[in-house]
């Protein structure tokens, strides 16, 4: 018996909905391709997928509909008004969305008889299809059973459970420490700047000595979870002496404390709550209510 692919259609086309679309024809999908500004779909329609006029054309064509929009609003925006022709269709939403966002898009679908799942993409447009590219999805279980394949087009694909916040909580908590970790190199490459040392240099050596200390990570884990944060080594009042420094050196160098002075005041805090002699792990604290 022949291989019958599913026909799937992506709603937006910016680099990320590009992407994904590409992912689909050369997996041999039907695929139909809508974009609210027309002319994005160019080299997609070139390659075989459809251009949908409408998005209600866009939609009909798909058994499995995948959404990859701005926000959560837009969203709303695009497909309230064609709520009806998504009745009994199953809906992917990879648009960014916070867990909140999520989960009142899983409502709605459910009160207009929509299959929901949803979903967040932990990879970058060119990573799209290869093993490095990770998909996260929580909602309709049924939906990522069922689909997998097609899912599996785009990376490693990971169900979270029916929750359908689970899949951006996971996604944000990464990017928060992405963030924070690049945001960590700028202001030392600004700080080397005064001495006239390039980003490119300093990145080289950056690189070696970040990977080296997130091998920690799953001891600072196991540490959080265990609530316990005695130690004997680089206690709280080590690493505020530290950090005091940190802050003294920055301001001579001419660089602003936007970035080390947030972690300056969690340990201050903590110092000043009496927890000095604990680990620097405790910071996590005064990060939770």
């Amino acid at each position: 018996m022949a291989d019958i692919k599913t026909p799937v259609t992506v709603l937006g086309l910016g680099a990320m909905g590009r992407a994904l679309a590409t992912a689909l024809l050369q997996g041999g999908h039907p695929t139909t391709v809508w974009n609210r500004t027309p002319g994005r779909d160019t080299e997609l329609v070139a390659a075989g997928a459809r251009g949908a006029a409408s998005l209600t054309g866009a939609v009909r064509d798909g058994d499995l509909v995948i959404a990859v929009l701005l926000d959560h609003a837009s969203v709303h925006a695009a497909l309230d008004p064609i709520v009806g022709e998504l009745s009994g269709k199953t809906v992917v939403n990879l648009t960014t969305t916070t867990p909140e966002e999520a989960r009142e898009l899983a409502r709605w679908a459910a009160g207009h008889g929509i299959v929901y799942l949803d979903g967040a993409i932990i990879a970058s447009p060119e990573m799209i299809g290869l093993p490095v590219s990770s998909l996260l999805y929580s909602g309709t279980r049924e939906v990522f059973d069922d689909h997998r394949a097609v899912l599996e087009l785009f990376g490693t694909a990971e169900y979270f459970g029916d929750d359908a916040g689970t899949a951006s909580l996971y996604d944000f908590a990464l990017l928060s420490g992405m963030y924070v970790t690049f945001a960590g190199f700028y202001h030392g490459a600004a700080m080397l700047r005064s001495a006239g040392v390039s980003a490119e240099s300093f990145a080289t050596r950056a690189v070696s000595w970040l990977t080296a200390i997130t091998g920690s990570l799953s001891d600072a884990g196991r540490i959080i979870d265990s609530g316990d944060y005695t130690t004997d080594v680089q206690s709280l009042d080590f690493n505020k002496a530290a950090l005091d420094a940190i802050v003294r050196a920055s301001r001579e160098a001419g660089v602003g404390l936007d970035v080390i002075g947030p972690v300056k005041s969690l340990i201050d805090r903590q110092v000043a709550d009496g927890h000095g002699k604990e680990a620097f792990v405790r910071i996590f604290e005064g990060l939770v209510s």
